[in-house]
């Protein structure tokens, strides 16, 4: 019989694919995954372009240099550090340090913080939560009608709060210092789309609002937007970094699990506790059985199973007990075509496996069936 306390080798993400769409970062976060055990599937979703020589930055560095605003808001750390990076190639820098300290510098968290802190600067406050709505809610609470507010955006419009910082009164200058843009060569991401509406993922992680939208345009442009709204729905479990990062899959009607800190260890944790939970749990042939994304724990120790193996023996675990005609496992496989032969040789393949033939039993002229302990009969039989 199987060990209920038998404590796991392997990491508590091992048997699950996971996908990051992150540009930034990517590296930090897959390493994260795979150090738990995850097989990571990564495809950034946009690319990140500065704006060096763009005239826009520029303008809005003259401006502030002209007449030094009464508030700035820097909302990311690449963000502040590229600005003032720019200034210094254009021969600005300098002037521009020193008309920031002239103003009151709010930063949207610490990595903000170390940005400015290293640019000779220091910050008025910051937010404990980290959240541009905690930053917007306090300068509505101070009062910013007739003050000019410089808000540093990061990668998108920010709509929402700079529209309610102008309906205050404020006079609002955004400082675009660089653009969210698709990636250039959509083949990884289109990998990645056709994993997820394929069902290869078990997860799929955002840690930004642009790479969100991005993926959802890309899935719209392949006529494959109903598809992954459903895969997300029912089968890919989408993770996001935050509130705001889940804001253009919410708007498709997506739920997202979001961990308290938005942060990226605080979401792989997330990852361990939700992935496990929602694998499924049989005790069969003496052993316990728990079917993960593309591989299956067997006592706890972990066995990974092809692909064609992992079809039947979802096909077989949606029924435990119950025998599975072949024709209907033949239907359950990729690709099959009309020959049952291809049932026995993925059955045999995922018995070797597994290492524990039993678990499936043979129905002869029937079809398969799994090996359910006789006392789980009884709750599995409606399954």
């Amino acid at each position: 019989m199987y060990d209920e306390e038998q404590q796991p080798e392997h990491g508590p993400l091992a048997g699950f694919t996971v996908g990051v769409t992150a540009a930034r970062r990517a590296e930090e976060l897959g390493a994260l995954l795979q150090r738990r055990g995850a097989t990571v599937l990564h495809a950034p979703a946009l690319r990140i372009v500065p704006l060096a020589d763009d005239s826009e930055l520029l303008a809005a560095t003259k401006e502030i240099i002209d007449r030094v605003p009464d508030v700035v808001v820097a909302t990311t750390a690449i963000g502040f550090r590229g600005w003032v990076e720019a200034a210094d190639g254009w021969g600005l820098g300098e002037q521009l340090v020193g008309r920031l300290r002239g103003a009151r510098l709010l930063a949207r968290g610490p990595k903000v913080k170390g940005a400015i802190r290293a640019a000779g600067l220091t910050e008025e406050w910051s937010p404990s939560s980290e959240s541009l709505a905690e930053v917007l809610d306090r300068l509505l609470e101070e009062g910013v009608d007739g003050s000019r507010v410089a808000v540093q955006l990061h990668g998108e419009p920010l709509p929402g709060f700079v529209e309610s910082l102008r309906a205050a009164g404020a006079e609002v200058l955004p400082v675009p210092v660089y653009r969210w843009m698709p990636p250039e060569d959509t083949g990884p991401l289109d990998r990645l789309l056709d994993t997820a509406v394929g069902r290869g993922l078990d997860a799929l992680t955002f840690t930004s609002a642009p790479a969100a939208a991005s993926l959802l345009s890309r899935a719209q442009e392949r006529g494959l937007l109903g598809e992954l709204l459903s895969a997300l729905a029912h089968d890919v479990l989408p993770a996001c970094v935050g509130p705001v990062t889940a804001l253009p899959l919410q708007a498709h009607g997506v739920d997202t699990v979001q961990p308290e800190r938005f942060r990226l260890g605080p979401l792989v944790q997330l990852l361990c506790q939700e992935l496990p939970s929602r694998a499924r749990v049989l005790p069969v042939a003496g052993h316990r059985m728990e079917i993960r994304g593309h591989a299956v724990l067997v006592d706890g120790e972990l066995k990974p199973v092809p692909p064609a193996g992992m079809s039947l023996l979802r096909a077989l675990s949606r029924r435990p007990g119950w025998v599975v005609p072949r024709a209907d496992l033949l239907k359950a496989l990729p690709g099959a075509g009309r020959d049952e032969h291809a049932v026995e040789t993925a059955m045999a393949r995922l018995r070797t496996a597994l290492g524990a033939p039993k678990l499936i039993q043979t129905v002869v002229k029937r079809g398969y069936r799994l090996a359910l302990d006789p006392a789980a009969d009884t709750k599995y039989a409606d399954v």
